[in-house]
């Protein structure tokens, strides 16, 4: 399905730039031990990329700009049924350790003024504190296809003591990583016989996180 390669990462020279631009929303929810403990993610699609999935699915064939009932739970479908291995393009961690994620919950799929809107809950394995180490998560596409934009203040559902803030890449550097990479690909014979090679995961560079601080308890 077209939604699910766009979704999921395409790899490959000609997809160095980012093809695909989704506005992000964040809500970190705690839990009654005030620890973090779920990721509620809004993805919106650009208005390019909607029109064309919506074209390929055959949804909203009169032009009235929304869903039917039944064409948004298949679109809900589309969303949720993600590849193996795929990590949602979102990256907790804490001291500079991986956090690990549930699988996506609470999906729901829409279309409203020509963007598609993807909302899902996400659960941390281990609930964590933060009054100590800041959990920090990032947003990003590896392969670099999908272009992630932090849109809104990230929210906060419970933590009282907390906050959180957005912190940019430092483009000038993902730029020269990225033009880096590619001139180290084109100048590889790989890619002569081997049309499956895969473009390097610059994507983390160009990373937009959310930090989450707390804090002590009083």
């Amino acid at each position: 399905m077209l939604g699910l390669c766009l979704v999921a990462g395409m790899a490959g020279p000609a997809l160095a730039h980012p093809h695909v631009f989704i506005d992000t929303g964040l809500e970190i929810a705690f839990d009654e031990q005030g620890r973090a403990a779920v990721v509620q993610v809004v993805w919106v699609y650009d208005e390019f990329y909607s029109m064309m999935a919506i074209a390929d699915y055959g949804f909203d064939a009169d032009f009235t700009g929304s869903l039917t009932e039944a064409e948004r739970a298949e679109l809900t479908a589309i969303y949720s049924n993600w590849q193996p291995g795929y990590a949602g393009d979102l990256y907790p961690e804490q001291g500079g350790a991986p956090l690990d994620l549930s699988a996506p919950f609470d999906f729901l799929a829409d279309y409203s003024e020509g963007r598609i809107i993807i909302t899902h809950r996400r659960s941390l394995a281990e609930p964590v504190r933060l009054d100590e180490i800041p959990l920090v998560l990032k947003v990003y596409d590896p392969s670099y296809y999908t272009a992630y934009t932090i849109a809104a203040a990230p929210q906060l559902s419970g933590g009282a003591t907390c906050e959180a803030r957005v912190l940019r890449p430092d483009f000038s550097y993902a730029e020269e990583q990225l033009q880096s990479a590619l001139d180290e690909l084109m100048g590889s014979s790989e890619m002569a016989f081997d049309l499956e090679y895969d473009f390097p995961a610059i994507g983390a560079d160009f990373a937009e996180e959310v930090q989450v601080t707390c804090a002590a308890p009083s």
